[in-house]
């Protein structure tokens, strides 16, 4: 039934309009991930504006033409092959890698593709919902409000002349946290040595500044030299 004109005007005043869709800020790529964990990961990553996309066996050609702020693949047969297509496209060469499946010691096979953070499998709601909260900025990129950037890559120890391998969880031009199964003393005299995809390996001085069950924070020497060349790649990872 069509509404005399003056009707239609009171109508439109009284009515609110629908709003608008939100628009997503960012697109994850979700690689050969089955069907319920992406269903859960979609939910997650949408809850802060981030847009998922599935991809499979396309997903290295798309990672090398398309525009994504992440992705997240499964660790198995050709995670290796997307990592490197992401890393090698000028678009998509600074974005956020998440892991799937598997353990941090495994995740170190593709440390060189710098990992930033792992997803356990089976995949839980509540542990999905903890890590994305923990990383969305970083995807969005409002780095002014993340200092500290996750990634996962081996780390050499060395304190009071014992030597042993660590995986590192998050870095900043200030310090960075550490998980190994060897005991570290609070206030631990140590140095830590690694690289970080475009960062060659850089060794510098720390202390033991925190502690918890099998992880550490490592506070840099601010009188160590060496620690420029940490701020400099995190500067230009975050400005990327």
């Amino acid at each position: 039934m069509n509404l005399p004109l003056h009707m239609e005007k009171t109508l439109s005043s009284v009515l609110p309009s629908a709003p608008p869709a939100r628009k997503a800020a960012a697109r994850i790529a979700l690689v050969d991930v089955k069907e319920s964990a992406r269903v859960l990961l979609a939910e997650c990553f949408r809850q802060f504006g981030i847009e998922s996309v599935v991809m499979s066996a396309d997903a290295a050609e798309r990672m090398r033409r398309e525009k994504f702020e992440a992705c997240v693949v499964h660790l198995g047969d050709g995670a290796e092959t997307v990592m490197e297509a992401a890393r090698m496209s000028p678009s998509n060469s600074r974005c956020v890698i998440y892991g799937l499946g598997g353990n941090a010691q495994e995740a170190m096979r593709y440390s060189k593709y710098g990992i930033n953070a792992m997803f356990s499998e089976p995949l839980e709601r509540p542990a999905a919902v903890k890590l994305v909260r923990a990383t969305h900025l970083l995807v969005l990129h409002e780095f002014r409000r993340y200092v500290r950037v996750p990634v996962m890559t081996v780390v050499g120890v060395k304190s009071e002349g014992n030597r042993f391998t660590a995986t590192s969880l998050e870095i900043s031009t200030g310090g960075m946290s550490l998980k190994t199964g060897e005991e570290i003393a609070l206030g631990s005299n140590v140095e830590v040595s690694f690289a970080l995809m475009t960062l060659p390996r850089v060794t510098v001085r720390g202390v033991v500044s925190w502690r918890k069950p099998k992880s550490y924070g490592v506070r840099f020497d601010p009188t160590d030299e060496r620690r420029r060349d940490i701020k400099k790649w995190i500067d230009s990872y975050l400005e990327s």
